[in-house]
């Protein structure tokens, strides 16, 4: 079903692109392995223990992973929700 100036098939290749890029950010996020570290990479604050067992690998404290969260969830590369067929709906 085409849509506006959208050749066919491009809503699906939106979609397909979002779910794509999303998994791969969750795989990259799992990457880690290993063992835990005692103190933060980047701050050097210790990391609690209970983190440590829960999270196998885990290599920042609770602040600067929120502070990583955070910076991925603004650095979207494309802001699909903004194209022109969205906007006439």
């Amino acid at each position: 079903m085409a849509t506006g100036w959208a050749r066919e098939g491009a809503v699906q290749e939106q979609i397909d692109s979002t779910v794509a890029e999303g998994v791969e950010l969750a795989r990259s996020r799992l990457g880690q392995a290993g063992e835990s570290l005692e103190y933060c990479a980047e701050c050097g604050d210790e990391i609690p223990q209970r983190r440590r067992e829960a999270i196998p690998g885990v290599q920042l404290c609770v602040a600067c992973q929120e502070a990583v969260d955070e910076d991925h969830r603004n650095n979207t590369a494309i802001n699909r929700r903004g194209s022109k067929d969205s906007q006439l709906r």
